[in-house]
């Protein structure tokens, strides 16, 4: 999920009608004293961060001029919570409050629903107000083809004892809020706390709201960059993994980076997992034998063989990582080979210089093994294959042998690099990539393994040289599905004739 900031929320509110306090958000103190000028009363600064407790953390502070305020927002800009430093804050007027509530819409995956909450205490969590206060909170599921209009809203505002005008005026606000996480497709939208002021306003003086990572390309207005509930700003690598995933729906890509500033010997472990459970299995396996986790992946859900390579580029452009280890599920919808073409082609670029543990659990998981074998006998570091009937435990076990026996080498293997070829042959493929033939060292191979091998079958020898038996627009279109066959397979079973050039922009 995509979190957005208070102030990207509270403009969401604001284009639906609900009150929001008066103000804007600044980056500079001189910008806060500009604007608390230009409210004229006591106002609150407060620090843009995907965190809790932000009052405990320094991160509001309530000025009575516009000097203190600026002095207010110096105390905050630059603050470095949770791994980054605060480069914005929200200057808004002081609200008198007289009483406050709390309500939200959150998607109920178990009911597949939208749900209603509303409370007639607010401030706290709403986990909180329903342990202590269970007479307060009031909650019902929304069928969205009928929507949430204000006299449904209405009526659960009344189950908490709530009457009159007050009501009326909470039901609409309520109503109003499901429109918002309906249009901007959030998957959670809460005000805590809605604040009834002395003057009779109800204002959403503070609100949480995330969106669906997969609906974030209708939404380009919210210049969301990066579609993950960070609690933090993205990292460069972060950025940079997700520029591969948005576009690419073919299986999942997820990334995220755990560690950071460490270096060889720190026993930080480069982690590549394969569906969800599996994966977090695979992590405690090697957590328990005292490693850390630089990062958390996870290629799943049959993703191409050009995926799991650029997972992989990733993975090891962090830095000087003491292990890999791929574990997983044993997938039963994806066949293994192409996670092993993908792991191959980045182990001989980069290429690999530590112990890796790679275990490959599903279809034609045995073809899939003996590729990562044939890759071990390649490079002069430890690289071992397991299939599904061995545990995450027991790979655990061996990557944790293979590290304490390991000696780094001096002289790695020379990398796989673009190929110059004398007769060129090429085309385009679906994200982004070109896939080569040099015809003249093809014209001396006695394989044509990459003529056997190519999972969509699009290759055939014509003179016997491989070209399409497709168009060029169609392989670029998907015709070509990225399986690498004609890199790996050519590499280790053919001349050596074929590449496929996978940019990942701004890794290199």
């Amino acid at each position: 999920m995509a979190r957005l900031h208070e102030h990207q929320g509270k403009s969401l509110l604001a284009d639906e009608k609900i009150g929001i306090p008066r103000g804007e958000a600044a980056r500079t103190p001189s910008e806060t004293k500009r604007i608390a000028q230009e409210l004229g009363c006591e106002v609150v600064i407060k620090g843009q961060a995907w965190v809790t407790g932000r009052a405990a953390r320094g991160l509001i502070k309530f000025a009575d001029s516009p000097e203190t305020a600026a002095a207010a927002a110096s105390a905050i800009l630059g603050k470095e919570v949770g791994g980054f430093e605060i480069d914005t804050v929200l200057v808004e007027e002081k609200l008198n409050v007289k009483r406050e509530f709390y309500a939200g819409v959150i998607l109920d995956d178990i009911a597949q629903a939208p749900r209603i909450i509303f409370s007639a205490k607010g401030g706290s969590g709403v986990e909180q107000i329903a342990s202590e206060h269970p007479d307060a909170l009031a909650q019902t599921l929304v069928d969205i083809q009928t929507g949430f209009p204000d006299y449904y809203a209405r009526d659960l505002v009344r189950q908490v004892g709530i009457r009159g005008k007050l009501q009326l005026a909470l039901g609409l606000m309520l109503s109003r809020l499901y429109l918002v996480a309906r249009n901007s497709d959030a998957r959670a939208a809460e005000i805590n706390p809605i604040v009834l002021t002395e003057d009779g306003k109800l204002i959403a003086a503070d609100c949480r709201i995330t969106v669906d990572d997969y609906a974030v390309f209708r939404h380009p207005g919210l210049e969301i960059d990066v579609a993950r509930e960070f609690d933090r700003p993205p990292t460069e690598l972060e950025r940079i993994a997700w520029e591969v995933e948005k576009g690419d729906y073919r299986g999942t890509f997820y990334f995220i980076q755990m560690e950071q500033d460490f270096k060889r010997g720190d026993k930080v472990i480069g982690f590549h997992g394969a569906g969800g459970g599996g994966s977090m299995m695979s992590m405690d396996a090697i957590l328990n034998k005292g490693y850390k986790i630089a990062n958390f992946v996870d290629t799943s859900g049959n993703p191409p063989a050009s995926k799991v390579y650029r997972a992989a580029r990733i993975i090891l452009a962090q830095g000087p990582i003491d292990g890999y280890f791929a574990s997983g599920s044993g997938v039963a919808s994806q066949e293994q080979f192409h996670s092993a073409r993908g792991l191959a082609k980045a182990f001989l670029e980069v290429p690999l210089n530590v112990p890796a543990v790679i275990r490959l659990g599903g279809n034609a998981e045995d073809r899939a093994i003996a590729l990562m074998e044939r890759v071990n006998d390649a490079l002069p570091v430890p690289i071992e294959a397991y299939g599904k009937d061995d545990s995450p435990d027991s790979c655990s076990d061996r990557l944790d042998v293979l590290i304490k026996d390991f000696l780094p080498v001096e002289d790695t293997a020379p990398p796989i690099e673009k190929p110059q070829p004398e007769e060129p042959y090429q085309f385009e493929t679906v994200s982004g990539g070109t896939v080569l033939f040099d015809h003249a060292a093809c014209r001396q191979c006695e394989t044509h393994i990459c003529i056997d091998t190519c999972v969509p079958e699009i290759l055939d020898l014509k003179d016997g040289l491989p070209v399409l038996n497709i168009s060029v627009e169609e392989a670029r279109k998907g015709g070509c599905i990225e399986c690498l066959a004609c890199q790996v397979e050519c590499y280790f079973g053919g001349n050596r004739g074929g590449y496929v050039e996978l940019p990942i922009p701004g890794l290199e």
